[in-house]
């Protein structure tokens, strides 16, 4: 039932199936714990949960299957310690709780595992003082965790023990030496103290002894050299001192790694007397020595060879390498090698890997052995750093491998321009020039280096311009530009607002008159920007108050005008911010990040004022200033009325213009009917000859009927 896909819960009727024998559900999808059922299965002799996403603890009854051989839980998400229940599963061959997240310790009674030939509990959070293989049962103390008693060594079938990356304490028991049938021992990446004990050279039949990344002191047992069936032999970061000539011994040798120790003295020959070695590892130790002008024959089955960081290693590269045909990774970097760099590295067609950083190799007249390199398909990195070549990039640089991904070439004095056939190199990551003294314009096949994302060519001589023809703007997975000490002029595209990946920009010490574009602001991700020592002018401060994830921020030595908005005191990473020499003017901003910045990077500015921590004149606060601020709030809240108001009394003028439009037609006709004249005998007549009974009323200029 393995590798079908299955999810959810495991069924929890497999416990019902009393005559089963085996359970294989690895390589499936299922979650939640254990089911108690299985206690039933007495039958049961395997049982694989291998690499699901099983969570919980490994439950009690689990030790109650006494038929069990093979319990295999690697790969899952267990949590809580190793149950003492499983001592009572006294026929268990195979224990592998590998890749979970189980605590605690080797529980006791692990050692009644008498048939146990395989214990694999590597990449757990096992952490306790382990005095591994005591000579009787001893009372151990387990930091944090009480007391507990074991011995491993009692388990003297064991073919495989895998305690690695866990948080083990302690010396390794010259008690390993009874464990006669191992054949992997793996203790790397704990906290091992102490020797390699003598006794391991009893152990007879091992392959594999790791012990890799511990706290292990002294020389290497000679007893060690003596287990000629030794394939695999990991020592590398310990404080180890010594080793001896006797490793020419382990002619079954095929993977030895004692990088970064204390070994000292002159680099041992013997090593690359081992035919069989495809994988050697002795960098960063304090040896020296030169390589075997014959390693070519010696190393026929070399594929990987690190011997960066020694501290005197040095002649010549062999030609003879040329002959190590399998050779995958040539890791030879910051060594004092001289001469020239062989053009014969051509031949190694399946060479991945060349790390010549840090020596002092030269080239030929012509600068060769780049064209020579064209041969190597294969090729992913190539770094050249800090060697004197003195020469011209050839042409053919733009031929390397298509696979390539690293080229790094800084500071090997290199003259003339970038070749346009760099933009060829379509898969490169990492470009590095810097520190050369390389001419001319930036070529613009750059833009056709569409998954670069580290562009660095600081400290050169380049010139031309930098705009949109560059095709900056296309390089959208860009993290980190880095065209600083040039004597470039343009500015940045708008376009630079789709490097929305970019971390770092930095064109420092350049020529570049104008503004930055307000498209910078969409650069979420930007961490850092340099563009100190340039022409910049205008205010273009208000384009980077929202980049919120900006930490160091330069824009001193320019001619940038304006104030420093208050809104830059919400950019709470920012950590650097210099604004000196410039033109800037009005309050320097107080909260935030401003309160942990020093003076010095607000000086030579126009009229800067704010607290007196920054050097500066306090801001202008006279009654003078305050009765000006009176005055506009007065002549705002009446504009504000006038505006309220003035809709109104325009419907009155309106209103009132009607009304006297209509007016004097009614004045007319009142004074066509007044016109006719009353002749005194009418009046009489009208008012029945002046009678009282029709007066209205008397006043001092008459009356009224």
């Amino acid at each position: 039932m393995s590798f079908n896909n299955f999810a959810g819960a495991i069924p929890s009727w497999f416990g019902f199936l009393r005559r089963l024998q085996v359970i294989n559900i690895r390589n499936d999808s299922y979650t939640g714990s254990i089911p108690s059922s299985f206690s039933n299965i007495s039958t049961v002799e395997t049982l694989n949960l291998n690499f699901n996403s099983i969570e919980g603890q490994i439950p009690k009854v689990i030790g109650s299957l006494i038929n069990l051989r093979e319990l295999n839980l690697r790969g899952n998400m267990l949590i809580g310690s190793i149950t003492l229940s499983l001592s009572n599963a006294s026929r268990l061959e195979t224990l592998d709780i590998t890749f979970n997240s189980l605590q605690g310790n080797i529980p006791e009674g692990i050692d009644n595992l008498h048939n146990l030939k395989l214990l694999g509990i590597q990449d757990n959070q096992l952490m306790a003082y382990q005095d591994i293989f005591p000579t009787v049962y001893a009372m151990v103390y387990q930091y944090s965790k009480g007391f507990i008693y074991h011995n491993l060594s009692h388990c003297s079938q064991l073919q495989l023990l895998g305690l690695s990356d866990n948080e083990f304490y302690g010396p390794i028991h010259s008690e390993i030496g009874r464990l006669t049938n191992l054949q992997v021992l793996a203790l790397g990446t704990n906290h091992f103290t102490g020797i390699i004990p003598q006794e391991i050279g009893n152990v007879v039949n091992l392959v594999e002894l790791g012990i890799e990344e511990n706290q292990i002191t002294g020389s290497v047992p000679i007893s060690l050299f003596n287990i000629s069936s030794l394939q695999l032999l990991l020592l590398a970061q310990n404080n180890l001192s010594e080793t001896s000539k006797e490793i020419s011994n382990l002619v079954e040798l095929e993977k030895l790694d004692v990088a970064a120790n204390s070994f000292s003295g002159s680099l041992d020959t013997e090593i690359f007397n081992i035919s069989g070695l495809g994988i050697i590892d002795i960098s960063f130790n304090n040896l020296s020595g030169s390589l075997p002008p014959n390693i070519g024959s010696i190393l026929p089955n070399i594929e990987e060879l690190y011997l960066g960081n020694l501290t005197n290693l040095v002649w010549t590269i062999p030609h003879s390498i040329s002959n190590c045909s399998k050779l995958t990774t040539l890791e030879l970097a910051d060594n004092k090698l001289t001469g020239l760099i062989p053009n014969s590295l051509g031949y190694l067609t399946h060479l991945q890997l060349l790390n010549l950083r840090g020596n002092n190799l030269t080239r030929d007249s012509s600068l060769s052995f780049p064209t020579s390199l064209t041969n190597c398909r294969k090729l992913t990195f190539l770094s050249l750093y800090l060697n004197p070549l003195n020469g011209m990039l050839p042409y053919s640089t733009g031929n390397l491998s298509t696979s390539l991904r690293t080229l790094v070439s800084n500071s090997c004095t290199i003259q003339g321009r970038i070749p346009n056939e760099v933009g060829n190199l379509s898969k490169l990551l990492f470009l590095s020039l810097s520190r050369n003294n390389l001419v001319g314009s930036i070529t613009t096949s750059i833009e056709n280096l569409k998954k670069i994302q580290r562009f660095e060519l600081t400290n050169n001589k380049l010139t031309g311009f930098i705009g949109e023809h560059i095709g900056i703007g296309n390089l959208q997975d860009l993290v980190v530009l880095d065209l600083s000490s040039n004597n470039t002029i343009g500015s940045l595209p708008q376009e630079i607002g789709n490097l929305k990946s970019v971390t770092k920009i930095d064109i420092s010490i350049n020529e570049f008159p104008n503004e930055i574009p307000r498209e910078i602001k969409g650069l979420q991700n930007l961490a850092h920007l340099s563009l100190r020592h340039n022409k910049l002018q205008g205010s273009t401060l208000d384009s980077v108050s929202n980049m919120v994830g900006l930490e160091f921020l330069d824009l001193s030595h320019n001619d940038i005008s304006g104030i420093i908005p208050m809104s830059l005191e919400k950019l709470q990473n920012l950590k650097h911010f210099n604004v000196s020499v410039n033109k800037l003017y009005r309050q320097i901003p107080s909260m935030g990040p401003f309160k942990n910045l020093s003076s010095q990077f607000f000086i030579y500015n126009k009229e800067l004022c704010g607290s007196s921590r920054f050097s500066v004149p306090p801001c202008p606060t006279s009654s003078k200033h305050k009765s000006n601020r009176k005055k506009l709030l007065v002549l705002y809240l009446l504009m504000g009325i006038t505006l309220l108001f003035s809709p109104i009394i325009l419907v009155c003028v309106w209103i009132r213009y009607r009304r006297l439009k209509t007016a004097p037609q009614q004045d007319d006709s009142l004074a066509a009917i007044t016109r006719e004249r009353i002749s005194y005998y009418e009046l009489r007549q009208a008012t029945d000859a002046l009678s009282e009974s029709n007066l209205i009323g008397s006043g001092s200029f008459g009356s009224v009927y």
